[in-house]
């Protein structure tokens, strides 16, 4: 059964030229329960933008589109009713920024405490809080310091630890490894996958298409604001579509010793999006049609936007 579906999601930003910048452009998905996915692409492509939009810390950015969880539209509730209902309680986010996500002026302890009461915790905060930082690896006596007072790793699992607190069935984490050391990194990607065997459901944001493949049921390609391919995990690893999916695959080193290889050029500018296909400068497989910005094309398991398909639709 499908919880989260986003349908022609357009996001966009005001720009000091007075034209606005469409980071996430008529982006479509869906989740069922229990399933994960996972966000892949270049910096700047739209990524954080996306996750943003859906725990709507961008509401009024949001242009276009639709957000349905568990059958409701939560575009059309006010702010007041989806911040009560829905933000942190059903749908959280792990923030990339560590350091500016953490209030400098209090303690880690009265951060945690100031989440459960606005969100009306009234059990034992205490042992929720305990709890929390003990599913991260971190012990209790980091509860009385200040972020200034903790190390790059250590505040990123508090945020985790955060998003977490109220085990929401959602959860958006951008980038939640890219703070930690190896060792760490293993421990969150596992505490990732216990939650997911409970019945929690993740958008994992990242550049690491080997930790996706641990973890995400189904995969977005990201691309100069649009998700030229969507579909489940193994399609997108073993029959990539769009070129811009094969390069980044055929850009990780593997154990077989094959050089990997680069992208060459630079992503387009969103603040003068073109018209035709956004990836037509960079690839090695573009045709004249692709002069057309192109529309979805379903694949087995999802849709690609890539003119090389139009015959498969």
């Amino acid at each position: 059964m499908t919880f989260l579906s986003v349908d022609g999601l357009s996001s966009k930003y005001s720009s000091s030229k007075g034209r606005p910048v469409y980071a996430v452009d008529d982006v479509d998905f869906e989740l069922n329960d229990g399933e994960s996915m996972g966000i892949a692409g270049e910096s700047a492509c739209g990524k954080s933008t996306l996750g943003l939009s859906l725990i709507r810390m961008l509401s009024e950015g949001i242009s276009d589109g639709k957000i349905t969880f568990d059958g409701v539209s939560i575009l059309d509730m006010s702010e007041s009713k989806f911040d009560d209902e829905y933000r942190w309680k059903k749908i959280s986010m792990i923030f990339q920024g560590a350091m500016n996500s953490l209030d400098p002026v209090f303690t880690i302890n009265e951060q945690f405490v100031e989440i459960l009461k606005t969100h009306s915790f009234n059990d034992d905060s205490q042992k929720i809080i305990s709890d929390a930082m003990k599913s991260v690896s971190l012990d209790e006596h980091v509860l009385k310091k200040y972020p200034h007072e903790l190390s790059g790793g250590m505040k990123q699992r508090v945020i985790i630890a955060m998003a977490l607190l109220l085990k929401p069935k959602f959860v958006i984490a951008d980038e939640p490894t890219t703070a930690l050391d190896v060792l760490i990194q293993a421990q969150i990607i596992n505490l990732l996958k216990s939650l997911k065997k409970e019945g929690m459901s993740f958008m994992l944001i990242t550049h690491d298409l080997a930790v996706l493949s641990e973890i995400a049921d189904k995969i977005g390609i990201m691309y100069g604001g649009q998700m030229v391919e969507f579909g489940s995990s193994k399609q997108i690893y073993k029959n990539p579509k769009h070129p811009y999916t094969q390069g980044l695959l055929e850009s990780i080193p593997t154990l077989k010793g094959d050089i990997p290889k680069y992208i060459k050029g630079i992503p387009p500018s969103l603040l003068d999006a073109p018209t035709q296909c956004r990836f037509i400068e960079r690839c090695p497989l573009a045709i004249e049609k692709c002069k057309e910005l192109p529309p979805k094309f379903k694949t087995e398991t999802g849709y690609v936007r890539c003119w090389l398909y139009e015959d498969e639709k």
